[in-house]
């Protein structure tokens, strides 16, 4: 007897064999079933040896109690016992699989199918069983047949007598006896129907693959012909009723469960298209409607039962097909934007648990093992594999892929199969979810071999192998291009000129002749620059082919390179700094702006860097006049102070775009910004800030250079319009007003003459023809517009809005904000207008009613002639114009009670006024939405063609440009039009109803 407080020798013995419910176990063990061979250290040994012994142990124990007698007991017991093979298979299972130690609790003698231990039992066919289902003759004894077969793959599986791929094909071998066995209980039950046709089953996905998983639905395509004689469409019909008996035989729920769904969802039309079709419906539609991802799909077509002729006929017609579809318009965007859509809809809180469709699962590697096929096997038939694995050592073979990359991936894919095979194994439950409970991780990690930490051991090789997998375009597509044009090992197989080109086509690329001469520029020769170059253009190649444009995106890059390629600092800072490749590839593929703005002066790509102190941050206002006022100080003359002043802009700029770019692209370390009006007001404040440094930069060499250091006037620079809003653009003037004050004592006439020309000198020195791009100051919006003086006295400014100031220049006021030049001059000038722009009582109805009517003007007579009216972001209905002229009235009209109004931005004064009460909420977001929506297609549309413009482009490589900036994937440009117009008609109805009604 053990004393008090005092463990047993068993209770130690099992923890050391690896049970976690010692104390349960040795209940289990004093079990009458087991009184036999409770203390053989055999048995201990073979359950510690389980995946889950105690698992192992507690279906046994269930095993031993549910034979019939003592006799069948004790016959279990001793061949246990005696034969390792049996005891290792049983023991495996139990430990392996809670769903078969179920079925063999239910079906006491089916541990008998694992006794048997031949060669030919080791590697079995589809004639192995459909004799192991031959006695099946009727849907429950097909299932307790079919769990039978089961329990045998299983076996040789957890105990390694069979590899994953041999695991899969034997389940898929599996499920083509067991579509047999279905179709002839079907044709049993219907003689009729099935004297009246032929039926061919036609399995695709990974049944037709041959790397069936335990649990999956099985894919399969129906081909009818009638017989001989026979009318066609009852022919027809006869052949749906026994594919419709087949898939309820395998899919319903029965005493003995199901076996598995049959799914016939990739046929032509989908549920939508008739189950089954004649072999010459089957070619017409694929011939004429079918898209890429059907022909995809088809790449795993084989036959598997009824007709093997009508089979064979079927494959043989549909497969040229399959080579041809690799010359498809829109061929890769169509298979990337299958593969996004399979990833956007995976629930949030499962994606880092997702074996098959995660970043860096299974599905990846299927994907892209099947677009180079689909790419490469037009002229290679060595290629034409359903079977993933095949088809990556076939591709290795051919030189498609590098060896060593694809030896890599077999490994990843093979753990990856291995983890989803044994979490489906478990509960015979369909799932590609990792488990998080931590039992069945270690269950998990043990089953693989892991036995020392499995938990730890299994979570560390799943990172190692996805980390692997989300690098597999770099190794899959890319690095055997630079192979092919670097030409450093010689023997070994690599693209012939031709592959390379087709690679280069399915990539995206346009001009695949040149993108190669860019690559072998950039790889070639055996410098250190050249193998650095190596290194990081596989990687840039997959980003730069995300992007609508990677032709541009690799030019661009060459570029660069050419340009820093012998700067130290330039490859170490792409090589080192995780994110500083990856911005400049998002960048330089992004459309036309950024690449300029970079171009003219390169060594601005340091700003990518994460190391870099400043980084894609926009700096703050009184940091950038700092930084203009001492460039200006060390300056000689004007001219070269002003060029200082705008090569920091252009700088500047280039910066606020690459933030902009990577913010709405999303890179691996940065996800996409989320929040698009914070992505908006970061924009505008940011180029609103450089521009009021450059004005001030720009005055201060201007007086200087004529003046020393005191001009006779005050003067100071009021912003208006988008700019005193803080929210310019990429392409926006600068809207200002001009106000100068004579110093005491000094000629009223001189003073004028000095504003003036100051004035003249500032808009000519900021235009004179540079490398930096020109800044163009608008003071159209000064009184009595372009008829007026270009600048005023404050004084002047005064008597004006007191006698002769019109309801739009009020209206234009209130977005005037000082930005430059003498701060009191500035403010003065802005209490001064403070009375017009928000004046006491709100606005009489003659003012509303001409705001109305100018805006109307505005809406007809400066809409571009030709131009999509719902389309114009700027004066199209629910464009920028509409929304700040309803946030405007609202100012207007309340702004002199409402402090929240007092704002010259259009996103504050919205917000204000839906607090106020004056706007509802919902009308509001309905009104910012348009507001930011439309404000991004104009920042994006000057990014990608460099030059400013309020429509959405014609040409169709710039149109997809602005939908990836704008979020929307490839051939997803009719989708943001359609959102476009959706939000812009919302907005519109809000604005019919607050400032027209």
């Amino acid at each position: 007897m053990t004393a008090p407080g005092r463990r047993s020798s068993t209770f130690t013995r099992l923890l050391r064999h690896g049970f976690t419910d010692p104390s349960a176990a040795e209940r289990l063990l004093d079990a009458v079933e087991l009184a036999a061979v409770r203390d053989d250290p055999v048995l201990l040994e073979a359950l510690g040896a389980t995946a889950d012994p105690d698992l192992a142990l507690h279906g046994l124990v269930r095993l031993l109690e549910a034979q019939p007698d003592p006799t069948a007991r004790r016959e279990l017991l001793d061949t246990l016992i005696a034969a390792k093979p049996l005891r290792d298979r049983l023991l495996g299972v139990l430990g392996a699989s809670e769903a078969l130690a179920d079925h063999l609790a239910r079906h006491a003698g089916d541990w008998r199918a694992l006794v048997t231990y031949e060669p030919r039992d080791l590697h079995r066919g589809v004639e192995d069983f459909e004799r192991g289902l031959a006695e099946a003759d009727d849907p429950v004894s097909l299932r307790v047949a079919y769990r039978r077969c089961l329990l045998s793959i299983a076996a040789r599986d957890v105990c390694g007598t069979i590899d994953v791929a041999e695991t899969a094909a034997e389940l898929a071998d599996l499920a083509t006896a067991t579509l047999r066995a279905a179709l002839a209980l079907a044709e049993a039950a219907a003689p009729e129907d099935a004297a009246l046709c032929r039926l061919a089953v036609i399995a695709m996905g990974k049944c037709g693959g041959h790397e069936l998983n335990y649990v999956s639905d099985v894919d399969v395509i129906f081909v009818g012909e009638a017989v001989e004689g026979a009318d066609e469409p009852r022919a027809l019909r006869a052949a749906t009723s026994l594919a419709s008996h087949l898939m309820r035989i395998c899919s319903e729920t029965t005493v003995e469960g199901s076996i598995w769904p049959v799914d016939a969802n990739l046929r032509p039309e989908g549920r939508n298209g008739p189950l089954v079709r004649t072999l010459s419906s089957h070619l017409a539609y694929y011939q004429r409607w079918a898209k890429t991802w059907e022909f995809q799909a088809l790449l795993k077509a084989r036959p598997v039962a009824g007709d093997p002729g009508l089979g064979a006929e079927y494959v043989a017609a549909l497969q040229p097909l399959v080579w041809q579809a690799a010359d498809r318009e829109n061929f890769v965007p169509d298979v990337q934007k299958m593969r996004r859509r399979v990833v956007e809809n995976i629930p949030a809180a499962e994606v880092d648990r997702q074996l098959k469709l995660g970043p860096g699962g299974l599905r990846d590697v299927e994907f892209a093992v099947q677009l180079l096929q689909l790419v490469h096997g037009r002229a290679d038939t060595s290629l034409h594999s359903g079977t993933t694995l095949d088809a990556l050592e076939a591709l290795a073979a051919g030189g498609y892929v590098g060896r060593a990359d694809a030896a890599q991936l077999d490994e990843a894919y093979r753990f990856l199969r291995s983890m989803e095979h044994r979490i489906q194994l478990h509960r015979l439950r369909r799932t590609h979810l990792v488990p998080e409970d931590e039992a069945d991780l270690r269950r998990l990690g043990r089953s693989l071999g892991l036995r020392t930490d499995p938990v730890a051991g299994l979570l560390r090789a799943w990172k190692r192998h996805a980390s692997v997998v989300r690098r597999l375009h770099e190794k899959l597509f890319y690095r055997p291009l630079l192979d092919a044009v670097a030409q450093l090992a010689p023997g070994e197989a690599r693209l012939s000129a031709e592959a390379a080109r087709e690679r280069m086509v399915a990539l995206g690329y346009a001009d695949p002749a040149a993108a190669l001469r860019h690559l072998e520029a950039l790889a070639s020769g055996v410098t250190r620059k050249a193998a650095i170059q190596r290194t990081l253009l596989p990687v840039l190649l997959g980003w730069f082919a995300d992007s609508a444009d990677p032709d541009a995106g690799l030019l661009n890059f060459r570029k660069v390179s050419d340009a820093l390629g012998k700067t130290p600092w330039y490859l170490r800072l792409l090589r080192d700094e995780g994110a500083a490749a990856e911005n400049l590839a998002r960048v330089l593929s992004a459309g036309r702006l950024a690449p300029d703005l970079l171009m003219r002066a390169p060594e601005a790509v340091a700003l990518l860097g994460d190391g870099n102190a400043g980084g894609l941050a926009p700096r703050g206002r009184a940091q950038l006049e700092q930084e203009t006022l001492a460039a200006v100080r060390r300056a000689d003359g004007a001219v070269q102070a002003v060029a200082a002043v705008r090569g920091v802009r252009r700088r500047e700029l280039f910066r606020t775009a690459a933030a902009d770019i990577v913010g709405s692209y999303g890179t691996e370390a940065q996800p996409v910004e989320a929040d698009q009006g914070a992505l908006v007001d970061r924009v505008g404040a940011a180029v609103s800030d450089l521009t009021a440094a450059t004005l001030a930069g720009t005055l201060r060499a201007v007086v200087r250079e004529g003046w020393g250091d005191t001009l006779p006037t005050r003067f100071a620079i009021i912003g208006m319009g988008r700019f005193g809003g803080h929210e310019l653009g990429y392409g926006s003037d600068a809207d200002v007003l001009f106000v100068h004050e004579p110093r005491d004592g000094a000629d009223e006439r001189e003073a004028a003459d000095a504003a003036n020309k100051v004035v003249s000198e500032m808009r000519r020195l900021l235009q004179v023809p540079s490398a930096d791009p020109p800044l163009l100051i608008d003071a159209d919006l000064r009184p009595e517009g372009k008829s007026g003086p270009l600048v005023r006295t404050l004084k002047s400014y005064e008597a004006y809005y007191r006698r002769w100031s019109l309801v739009w220049e009020r209206h234009a006021l209130l977005r005037a904000e000082f930005v430059a030049g003498d701060e009191d001059l500035g403010r003065r000038f802005i209490e001064l207008v403070d009375p017009l722009r928000y004046p006491a009582g709100g606005l009489d109805d003659d003012a509303v009613r001409e705001i109305r009517r100018l805006k109307a003007r505005m809406e007809s007579e400066r809409l571009p002639r030709g131009a999509d009216p719902k389309l114009h972001a700027k004066l199209g209905p629910g464009g920028l114009s509409d929304v700040e002229w309803t946030v405007q009235l609202m100012q207007l009209r309340h702004g002199h009670e409402e402090a929240g109004l007092r704002t010259t931005r259009t996103r504050a004064a919205l917000a204000a006024a839906c607090e106020a009460g004056l706007i509802s909420a919902e009308n509001a977001t309905t009104l910012d939405e348009a507001w930011v929506l439309a404000t991004r297609v104009r920042n994006a549309v000057m990014l990608v063609r460099g030059r400013a413009g309020d429509t959405f482009p014609t040409d169709p490589r710039e149109l997809a440009a602005v939908g990836r900036y704008l979020g929307h994937g490839p051939g997803h440009a009719g989708d943001m039009l359609d959102e476009y117009r959706r939000t812009a008609r919302r907005a519109r109805a809000v604005v019919d109803e607050l400032f027209y009604s």
